[in-house]
């Protein structure tokens, strides 16, 4: 019977698969060989010459041990002395927050009495400047900013411009100013002395009122009247005719310098007329005194 014909056997062993990682065979020499070579090697020397591990004999061992006896008292000694510097700072911490306390506490009180002087100076100035010469020393203490007034004028609000950032140069020079769209102190003296100069009887910024000593600065990017700082929008309450006041100003040099303001840089200002508008006392007034002529004999 003739068989079928089978078909050749591969008899060639299986080679081994691939290990899953021989693509990082440094990352796997490391990990089959966390040791170095070489400390391997000093290991076993060691361990040949009987040096190795913990010393065998007795002064060794007094030895280790004494070593690790200072090394425990080191430790304890540094601890015990933390734990008793420990109180004397939290002490002299507590000591120096009082201290910071009570000069505070000074400070909030000369801060007190030196508002409650200035206002007893204030009225006593007032009071000074309304006796002697009943119509004519009311009308100087009118001019001088000593009292309270009301009547018809004007309000004029100015503003930075939308979106201006808060850092910025100096002051605006004589020569030209800076486009941050910020109102200078030389802005509001222009708008300042522009209503003066167009009739305007008292003038005030944001209730503060002004007098011929007032003094209009700046400390960085703020405005400060008489060393007090103003924050914007500005609001400047003039009393004078109401009709003519708020025109006379729109048509003099410094109501256009404002214009060119809103026009070039985006400073706002609105501007209208007020039935009647009341203006605070300065907050503090620098009487000087002078001293009366000796009237000539004779004269009338």
């Amino acid at each position: 019977m003739c068989g079928m014909s089978q078909p050749p056997h591969n008899r060639s062993p299986a080679s081994p698969p691939a290990r899953p990682d021989a693509s990082m065979s440094l990352l796997t020499h490391v990990m089959d060989h966390s040791l170095d070579e070489g400390y391997a090697e000093a290991s076993a020397r060691r361990e040949a010459d009987g040096t190795a591990g913990l010393p065998r004999s007795l002064k060794a061992k007094l030895g280790l041990a004494a070593g690790l006896v200072l090394a425990a008292l080191v430790v304890t000694l540094g601890a015990a002395e933390a734990r008793m510097a420990a109180p004397v700072l939290a002490k002299e911490r507590h000591e120096l927050i009082d201290r910071v306390e009570r000069a505070d506490q000074r400070a909030d009180g000369l801060e007190r009495d030196i508002e409650r002087l200035r206002t007893n100076v204030a009225d006593r100035q007032r009071a000074a400047l309304k006796q002697p010469g009943g119509g004519q020393g009311e009308l100087v203490a009118l001019l001088a900013g000593a009292t309270e007034v009301r009547g018809p004028g004007i309000k004029l609000v100015v503003d930075d411009a939308k979106g201006s950032s808060s850092s910025g140069g100096g002051p605006r020079e004589s020569s030209g100013f800076s486009d941050t769209g910020r109102l200078r102190d030389r802005d509001m003296q222009k708008i300042v002395n522009g209503l003066w100069q167009s009739g305007a009887e008292a003038v005030s910024i944001n209730g503060q009122r002004l007098t011929e000593l007032s003094a209009i600065r700046a400390a960085g990017d703020a405005i400060l009247v008489d060393n007090k700082p103003l924050v914007p929008p500005y609001e400047v309450l003039a009393v004078g005719d109401k009709k003519r006041l708020g025109t006379d100003f729109q048509d003099s040099a410094d109501g256009q310098y404002l214009h060119v303001l809103q026009e070039s840089y985006g400073i706002r200002s609105t501007l209208s007329a007020q039935d009647e508008v009341r203006l605070p006392a300065a907050s503090s007034l620098t009487v000087r005194t002078a001293t009366a002529a000796e009237q000539q004999k004779g004269a009338s």
